[in-house]
C-alpha cells in the first residue's frame, strides 16, 4: 500500500512540476505544433480537411480529452478486471474438481 501511494505522489508531482517550472508557458497540444512543422517545410501545403466542430473554449475541449481518457481507462480498468475474475474463477472451479 506504502509502495502505491509513493508513485501515486510521484506522478502528481510530475504532472504538477512543469507547471511551476514554466510558469508563463503556453502548453500547447502536438496537433498545432505538427501544423506549424509542416508548414514551415512545405509553404504550399493545405490541409486535407477541417474539423466538424471547433469546440468554444480551449477549456472544453480539454474537458471533452479528459472525459475520453477517462472513458478509455475505465473501460481497460473494466476489460482486466472482467478477465482477472474470470480467471480466477476458472482457477478455484479447477481447483475444486
Amino acid at each position: 500500500m506504502k509502495k502505491n501511494l509513493f508513485f501515486l505522489f510521484i506522478v502528481i508531482a510530475l504532472a504538477i512540476f512543469p507547471l511551476f517550472i514554466q510558469k508563463d508557458a503556453e502548453f500547447g497540444g502536438a496537433d498545432g505544433e505538427a501544423e506549424a512543422a509542416i508548414t514551415e517545410i512545405d509553404k504550399s501545403y493545405e490541409p486535407w480537411f477541417s474539423s466538424i466542430w471547433e469546440p468554444p473554449s480551449g477549456e472544453i475541449e480539454s474537458l471533452l480529452f479528459a472525459l475520453q481518457a477517462a472513458i478509455g481507462a475505465g473501460f481497460i480498468g473494466y476489460f482486466f478486471g472482467l478477465m482477472r475474475g474470470r480467471t480466477k474463477k476458472e482457477k478455484v472451479s479447477h481447483d475444486s474438481n
